[in-house]
């Protein structure tokens, strides 16, 4: 009986933390997995409590375009944004 081997844990890209007034809005955490990159948002003051929505992409520079237009469109509505 051969084992299949577990799949690859998936390597952090960078995260960027939204705050607006000194709360927690979202975390957005790129994360690679080789033949796919997947964006996990969270949302709300306890993120690690809720549920992430993930959007898939077939590679980091579309994960990072996704990521770095949120970004922008946070920042002018005057969030704060942390690595």
């Amino acid at each position: 009986m051969t084992e299949r081997s577990a799949d690859p844990e998936p390597r952090e890209l960078y995260a960027r933390h939204a705050t607006k007034n000194g709360r927690s809005l979202l975390t957005m955490t790129a994360l690679d997995y080789g033949e796919a990159c997947v964006v996990d948002v969270r949302f709300g003051f306890k993120s690690d409590e809720t549920k992430p929505r993930s959007y898939s992409f077939s590679d980091a520079q579309q994960a990072s375009t996704f990521v770095t237009e949120a970004v922008e469109a946070l920042i002018y509505l005057g969030c704060e944004i942390h690595a």
